[in-house]
């Protein structure tokens, strides 16, 4: 029996991977309001980054976006009316929905929160997190370093 010829092998592996190299888009957000994120001294990484979802709040950075804190998701500033809750629900639902059943008990929020952000913005934006059973959240932070102390 002849042996089967794998000489054209290495091109179809190539031609694979540069296909998925070409359809593949990494996941970028515009940061439409101003974060400089808070520090702290016992950081964690998170453990499944497939698993988090990210929200962004701080003052927008254009002008023509307002002055008072506002929420981002994903690309677009949300508004501080009565949809807000809605908007940040459904953004949850769908997010849940992405993530596979395995991953879905790891399931987790990402707060990216400016440092001057007042508590009370905050605490508002948690409670929808929790009607949305969100219940798993973090906060981003730097590491603080030895010449902040």
């Amino acid at each position: 029996m002849p042996e089967m010829n794998t000489s054209s092998l290495p091109d179809l592996i190539f031609s694979i991977l540069f296909f998925f190299m070409m359809v593949t888009t990494m996941r970028e957000v515009t940061l439409k309001v101003k974060i400089d994120k808070p520090q702290g001294t016992q950081l964690e990484k998170l453990a499944r980054k497939s698993a988090t979802s990210f929200i962004y709040m701080g003052k927008p950075t254009s002008i023509t976006d307002g002055t008072g804190t506002r929420v981002q998701i994903n690309d677009k500033l949300l508004s501080n009316d009565e949809h807000f809750s809605n908007v940040v629900t459904q953004y949850i639902l769908d997010e849940q929905g992405k993530i596979g059943d395995k991953d879905k008990p790891f399931f987790t929020v990402s707060l990216k929160v400016d440092h001057e952000t007042p508590m009370g913005f905050i605490t508002d934006l948690k409670q929808v997190l929790r009607k949305a059973y969100a219940l798993k959240i973090v906060y981003s932070a730097n590491k603080m370093t030895d010449q902040d102390d």
